[in-house]
């Protein structure tokens, strides 16, 4: 008996002795905060793009849920960290813009600027978190695997919607003010934009030299599809904004010393993607395609683009500095309206407009500062983009950001809670230092490419 006692005593040690160890809560807290800010990032669109009241505030709350997790994981770890990022100076210039517009009472409507102000410095928090979180070449396969994942679902379902759902969003819910909808959007326009956003991710992972097995194939399956619907879902400035992304890429292609397979690979792609809308399109696609130049600035509200941007730059004018206020632009514009009609003219249709408006030329010249240190940073590392995946990185970042850049030219996806967060990180990601090794070698960095951080022992 003692003897069979000895021997459960000794098996339980060796499963005690041969069990990993538990790790500590800065480790836990670390892959909690990284699996929820991009899982966050994936359900703001799913969520109607998170315009609504209760959206929104899942949104907010569940940022500040993650603040306050990076805060406990910060507090038990041995040493805080703090990372900087090239975006962040014009980013607090922005956040000091919007504060001197609340305490000093230049904005016109005071509650409608505290609203967007916290929906902004929310986005600034995303952007915070990934710049302190996305450090692991492990964690860029991660989130390439399933942002292509997450790309192919929406565009499956935005398709199958289409043909199926009668006007509905999930089959269940028509628009209260109308629409045209394609999968989780009221507007076909801000569904485009997300796909603007999405397709650069697998189709340049199938361009570099990072897939492995079938991931190739199926990275360009999920591209074709992704591209395709932001033709389906019938948006003239998404159709341009795809074009324009195309452009640019084919441009970098051409540079490169292994151009030719990569145009190649690049028309192969555009060729599938153009057989799809042959298959799927119809003449109703044609006939969107065919009327882009003629219509492009006449679409929204029988003709009244061209009469919103007018009014838009009569209004600049009388508050050129700081702007009537964040959000403040629907509530403004109707004294400025000069044409007749009873719709409620919520946005200026052009984002660009729309912040002239909002924040002055203050503001306008932060964003041109914010979009120019991107675009400079992301630059300089793709050089060498398919055998290093900081290049990798920033050329899809780069090319996400200027689908958004041309399509809000008239439009307003960034008006749009889900996509705007999604904007801003991928901004932040073009913008990052280069930290992440390449496979099998390791390269080195100079200090002005090390990560820039505040460290308290």
């Amino acid at each position: 008996m003692e003897k069979h006692r000895s021997l459960k005593r000794g098996q339980k040690m060796a499963h005690h002795k041969n069990t990993p160890p538990r790790p500590p809560l800065h480790v836990l807290l670390d892959v909690w905060i990284f699996h929820g800010l991009f899982g966050l990032l994936m359900l703001a669109p799913l969520m109607f793009g998170s315009v609504e009241p209760w959206s929104i505030f899942v949104l907010e709350a569940g940022v500040a849920l993650l603040c306050v997790m990076w805060t406990v994981q910060q507090a038990s770890s041995s040493e805080i960290t703090v990372r900087w990022n090239l975006l962040f100076a014009p980013m607090l210039v922005f956040a000091a813009l919007i504060l001197i517009q609340i305490v000093t009472g230049r904005t016109t409507y005071r509650f409608d600027t505290i609203r967007v102000a916290r929906l902004y410095c929310a986005y600034g928090a995303l952007c915070f978190l990934v710049v302190q979180l996305l450090q692991k070449r492990a964690q860029l396969k991660l989130l390439a695997m399933a942002f292509t994942a997450y790309g192919f679902g929406v565009a499956a379902f935005g398709l199958v919607q289409s043909f199926t759902s009668g006007g509905e969003l999930y089959w269940y819910r028509a628009p209260r003010q109308g629409g045209s909808i394609y999968g989780p959007y009221v507007n076909r326009s801000h569904y485009a934009g997300l796909m603007e956003m999405l397709v650069p991710i697998p189709l340049i992972l199938s361009f570099s030299r990072y897939p492995e097995g079938n991931q190739r194939t199926l990275a360009r399956v999920a591209a074709v599809l992704m591209a395709s619907t932001i033709f389906l879902s019938q948006s003239r400035g998404g159709m341009v904004a795809f074009v324009v992304q195309m452009a640019v890429l084919g441009v970098i292609l051409a540079r490169e010393k292994r151009g030719r397979t990569a145009a190649t690979s690049l028309g192969i792609f555009l060729v599938l993607v153009a057989g799809m809308l042959v298959w799927l399109g119809g003449s109703e696609l044609n006939q969107r395609l065919i009327s882009i130049h003629a219509a492009a600035n006449t679409e929204i509200a029988g003709g009244t683009r061209l009469d919103i941007y007018r009014d838009a730059l009569n209004m600049f004018p009388q508050k050129p500095i700081l702007g009537w206020g964040l959000g403040a632009f629907p509530e403004v514009y109707p004294r400025y309206r000069t044409f007749y009609t009873n719709l409620y003219i919520n946005e200026a249709h052009n984002d660009y407009l729309q912040l002239l408006v909002e924040m002055g030329a203050l503001g306008f010249l932060t964003m041109l500062w914010f979009i120019g240190a991107m675009y400079f940073r992301a630059l300089k590392k793709i050089g060498n983009w398919a055998d290093d995946p900081n290049g990798t990185l920033a050329l899809i970042a780069m090319l996400g950001v200027t689908g958004i850049l041309v399509h809000s030219v008239v439009d307003f996806n960034l008006q749009i809670p889900a996509n705007a967060a999604l904007f801003y990180v991928m901004c932040t990601v073009a913008a990052l230092d280069a930290r992440f090794t390449a496979p099998q070698r390791r390269l080195r960095m100079s200090k002005r490419d090390t990560a820039p951080a505040l460290v308290v022992r």
